[in-house]
């Protein structure tokens, strides 16, 4: 199984997603799917309830659930998965009001997924709906799907140069990140105050162009010297993020104040207002 991770958003809540390539279908994290249904502030507690009153699907449950490695505040862990197919059993168990509607954005999701696969202009298209939804402005989205492709650059030539995903490509983003910011990627997030939010879509315009500029780097001085295996990328990594450095510190010498900000998307998003 060839696995992608995504997050897709339902009603603005967070369900994780595995994407299986060999398949072509999703596997969704049955907690939050249970969280999203039922409200609960603890919905581990609520599935172990659930199994108790309904003993078919207590019974059933690893024929349809499966864990799989999943992004988490703790790291990557094993997390409870299930198809649209074992989803959909659950959901006859949890007595929700948006379970109908669920379903529907279930299949919606798979539907879209399908259609990017033959068309991947939609997925860019589909990310942009996504942004604005939140309330982000054209521009910073236009940076931000800008740095997506850039770091896409970066990770496959960093799988060309045998670098594993997962632990080595977190350590060579480090690398880059203080490099050029002064910070690790932990540091920089506490630095803005965030706990599981993704870093980069609470930086400003700003920092996401040095960002980009890093990893761009690394990227073309990657390909002139040819790096083979970590401890040779991890140099280049380094030499890559001093660039954005430079450029750092020259900003920072002319506007007198430092590029590297304490705000996160809640402190510039459009508020409710302006976004209709």
């Amino acid at each position: 199984m060839v696995k992608k991770q995504e997050i897709q958003l339902f009603e603005e809540k967070k369900v994780r997603s595995v994407w299986d390539t060999e398949t072509e279908q999703w596997y969704f994290s049955v907690v939050d799917v249970v969280g999203v249904l039922t409200d609960s502030k603890n919905p581990t507690d609520y599935i172990k309830k659930m199994k108790k009153r309904d003993a078919a699907l207590a019974e059933g449950w690893g024929q349809f659930v499966t864990p799989l490695s999943v992004q988490t505040a703790g790291g990557r862990q094993r997390v409870n998965c299930a198809t649209q197919a074992g989803i959909f059993r659950i959901i006859q168990s949890i007595p929700s009001p948006k379970a109908e509607p669920f379903k529907m954005w279930m299949a919606q999701v798979a539907s879209q997924r399908l259609d990017q696969m033959q068309d991947p202009e939609l997925s860019i298209e589909q990310a942009m709906a996504d942004y604005k939804r939140l309330g982000y402005s054209d521009k910073w989205i236009n940076a931000r799907l800008k740095g997506i492709e850039v770091r896409k650059e970066l990770t496959d030539e960093w799988e060309r140069a045998g670098i594993q995903q997962g632990q080595q490509f977190a350590s060579l983003t480090d690398i880059i990140t203080k490099e050029w910011s002064g910070m690790t990627t932990r540091q920089y997030k506490q630095h803005k105050g965030l706990k599981k939010e993704s870093l980069r879509d609470n930086m400003t315009n700003v920092e996401l162009a040095l960002n980009m500029l890093a990893e761009a780097s690394t990227t073309e001085i990657s390909r002139e010297k040819n790096p083979k295996g970590f401890a040779q990328s991890a140099q280049v990594a380094k030499e890559g993020g001093s660039v954005a450095k430079a450029a750092r510190k020259q900003l920072e010498s002319k506007t007198g104040k430092s590029a590297i900000s304490t705000e996160k998307a809640s402190n510039y998003l459009l508020p409710p207002e302006e976004k209709e």
